[in-house]
């Protein structure tokens, strides 16, 4: 296997686990929004329901701590492929304002064309409304 293979199969990867922890986060911030109305309801005392408080923030934490290491890996594996003249990557959607970037994890050669129009749009200065 080449090593621009093995890159785009790391990528595509690493793609999956970050989105693994976002809907992980998405999920248990859910749940922790839930807890309050959930106590009120069944009307518990909130010291019944603080250790599923404490359990939950614990776990946002824990999440929120894997994905900022997610991000460093991200980026020590993207210096890496630089260093080894790797053409770059784009795996999942691009997030760019007014741009169509692929959805669905769809692999784009940074080599070639973009999808979708550049616009050279300036921000608006804090008198104009958005």
């Amino acid at each position: 296997m080449s090593r621009q293979a093995i890159g785009e199969t790391l990528s595509r990867r690493l793609h999956r686990a970050e989105a693994a922890i976002d809907a992980a986060l998405r999920e248990t911030a859910t749940l922790a929004s839930s807890l309050p109305a959930a106590r009120v309801e069944a009307r518990l005392s909130a010291v019944t329901g603080q250790g599923a408080f404490d359990g939950t923030a614990a776990a946002i934490s824990a999440l929120t701590q894997a994905r900022s290491h997610l991000v460093h890996t991200h980026a020590t594996l993207s210096a890496l492929a630089r260093r080894l003249g790797l053409a770059p990557l784009a795996v999942g959607p691009l997030d760019k304002p007014d741009d169509t970037p692929p959805i669905g994890g769809n692999i784009v050669d940074m080599r070639g064309p973009r999808p979708g129009p550049i616009l050279n749009k300036s921000l608006p200065t804090p008198r104009e409304t958005c």
